[in-house]
């Protein structure tokens, strides 16, 4: 479960905008805004601290104990969303939410398929795809589970499972339409060559290139020996 809650000290900042931004992010520290239920405060996060707060073994679901500028008081947080660079993929904006922990929150949670390797359609060739990778649930913040797990060993090429097989934990409310497709195995493509047919007699008869066409017999009737 993702009951794990990590302190996490940030700063305010009075300075917005995408050149303070870039300031920030060159000194080691990420831009963010905390919302509650007042008004957003716009914060910043030193890029190590994010990190070790978001590397636990709960992820990207801990609850966040946020203190502002070490003042005392914690604000129970969780990771609203984040933004990531294209190019170098380090984190550079994150948005952090506030919550009451005795109030049921919605989360999107990864799927993890088990078993896949022993499934019947997979070692007979068969392509297990998983078309829905995250779950959408309705939890208390502290129940939100790091991830759902379905076993998938018993799949045959043409089976699927679909939302209503998923199993969660007690308290989790599953948002997605039951009948959604988690994971089916599909049978496996195959190119087939098409060989061109070749006519029986075709090409034959013919004169080649270069033969004469055989000569024409000779009409009857020519003059005969006397």
């Amino acid at each position: 479960m993702a009951g794990e809650r990590t302190k996490l000290v940030v700063s305010a900042r009075s300075d917005t905008g995408s050149r303070e931004s870039r300031r920030l992010r060159a000194q080691g520290l990420i831009p963010g805004v905390l919302y509650g239920r007042g008004e957003p405060v716009a914060i910043t996060i030193a890029e190590r601290e994010l990190r070790r707060a978001l590397t636990g073994s709960a992820g990207l679901h801990s609850i966040l104990d946020v203190e502002i500028d070490g003042a005392g008081g914690t604000h129970a947080s969780i990771l609203k969303d984040y933004q990531v660079d294209a190019v170098r993929g380090g984190v550079t904006h994150v948005d952090l939410q506030e919550v009451r922990l005795d109030e049921t929150i919605t989360a999107s949670v990864a799927i993890h398929l088990l078993g896949g390797e022993t499934a019947p359609g997979v070692r007979e060739g068969g392509v297990l795809a998983q078309p829905l990778r995250e779950l959408s649930v309705e939890a208390l913040p502290l129940e939100v589970p790091e991830h759902v797990d379905l076993d998938v060993s018993g799949l045959a090429i043409g089976d699927s499972l679909r939302v209503s097989d998923l199993r969660a934990p007690e308290g989790v409310k599953v948002l997605d339409d039951p009948e959604t497709v988690v994971a089916t195995v599909a049978a496996p493509s195959r190119i087939v060559e098409v060989e061109e047919a070749v006519v029986e007699g075709e090409g034959e008869g013919e004169p080649g290139e270069g033969e004469a066409a055989a000569e024409p017999e000779a009409e009857a009737g020519g003059d005969a020996e006397a």
